[in-house]
């Protein structure tokens, strides 16, 4: 199988919360705390961040929430002007649900969208022959579970059922004018998670490890040519496509710090293995000829995150955080069909309980660094910014 993530990473095209094409704003509680939650978070979202962390919940947690990512991303070529994104809201959701029958066991299930984005270039976009308009989901459907086999120590276990769809437009270029290709099609795959949650020092320090694997998956899907010239028709029909399509693995390390009754700081280091990106490749089973794979390369990255919260009453809370996300594309491969950037993200939340009801919201201004590419025939500058904001409803008993 070759390591790509093919079609679904021309989803990407910056319009990701995250570096890449993740997305981390599973919470909006943890969206508040610069996502800052792997040793700490207690309520139901901490499925997604780390499973062993649900036996937080005293008996039964419920949450539900949305995000929205309006993403503004500039492309400057060399020696030209800069060119735009359309304007587009992606709006990933979040719903969890553990119920905790023991004092050492609780049982959850959580869906929600780790990976994915959506993009529009504008029509006149110079880079419209990589990439013009895409969009991608992959939601995960994560039943868990988590066991206390130590008053200081907890342990989680999840399986990732995967469902992902895209949908592609890019433009043909012809000597006679401009065509375009529509891509679309869905694959399944499974993989897992596995965490632990150990107190240090009791009611002062706690430590949070949380890994999930690669989920690899076949997509298959369907190309419709659109405006083909005559000399071409007979080779660009519409036809099947297909691609092997990693998604990565992830490693996080977290510690929580409580300094004081009412206060939690966090810090979180999250590897993220986009080396199993190695080329970007859509294969024509029936016309193997226009297959075209591209070299990509990507690196294993970190990315940092720093977080706090304060009660500033027994039903009011107060967040903020920072994050540094770095990209994981060398500047050499880097082009309009998956632009990135290092982010830096600076994070404001809060939160409000009344009774077994609770609602939080969280923000980030997403900074992306200005990037230069060298790519042939496609170098320039890649820069822009994104506002993202969380809201998250709860239950619990």
């Amino acid at each position: 199988m070759k390591k790509t993530l093919s079609l679904m990473t021309l989803l990407a095209a910056g319009a990701s919360q995250a570096a890449g094409f993740q997305i981390d704003t599973q919470s909006a509680r943890s969206t508040g705390m610069g996502n800052a939650a792997t040793a700490w978070l207690d309520d139901s979202s901490a499925i997604y961040s780390n499973a062993a962390n649900i036996l937080g919940v005293k008996r039964l947690d419920i949450t539900v929430g949305d995000t929205g990512i309006l993403p503004l991303l500039e492309f400057t070529p060399d020696g030209g002007t800069a060119q735009s994104q359309k304007l587009t809201v992606s709006p990933p959701p979040h719903v969890f649900a553990v119920f905790r029958p023991f004092e050492s066991l609780a049982f959850g299930v959580g869906a929600y969208a780790p990976y994915g984005a959506r993009s529009r270039w504008k029509d006149d976009f110079v880079g419209r022959f990589r990439g013009k308009e895409s969009s991608l989901t992959a939601y995960y459907i994560n039943p868990t579970v988590a066991y206390q086999p130590h008053e200081a120590i907890r342990v989680g276990a999840g399986l990732d059922i995967v469902r992902s769809t895209v949908e592609i437009r890019r433009g043909l270029n012809f000597v006679e004018g401009e065509g375009a290709i529509h891509l679309g099609g869905g694959a399944w795959g499974v993989g897992f998670n596995a965490g632990i949650q150990a107190e240090l020092l009791p009611k002062e320090l706690t430590l949070g490890v949380h890994f999930r694997s690669a989920v690899a998956v076949t997509f298959d899907g369907k190309a419709d040519f659109q405006d083909v010239p005559v000399e071409f028709q007979q080779r660009m029909t519409d036809q099947r496509v297909s691609a092997d399509v990693t998604f990565p693995a992830t490693l996080a390390l977290g510690l929580a710090f409580y300094p004081m009754e009412r206060l939690t700081l966090a810090f979180d280091a999250q590897v993220t293995f986009w080396s199993s990106f190695e080329e970007l490749a859509i294969e024509f089973p029936d016309t193997p000829a226009l297959n075209n794979p591209v070299a990509k390369h990507w690196a294993t990255k970190a990315k940092y995150h720093l977080g706090a919260e304060y009660a500033v009453t027994p039903r009011l809370q107060a967040r903020a955080g920072f994050v540094a996300d770095l990209a994981p594309s060398p500047e050499e491969t880097l082009t309009p069909d998956l632009p990135d950037a290092d982010r830096y993200k600076l994070t404001l939340g809060a939160g409000y309980t009344f009774g077994a009801l609770r609602a939080d919201a969280g923000y980030q201004f997403v900074i992306l660094s200005d990037t230069t590419s060298t790519a042939p025939g496609m170098g320039g500058t890649y820069s822009g910014s994104a506002h993202v904001l969380s809201v998250t409803l709860g239950y619990a008993l």
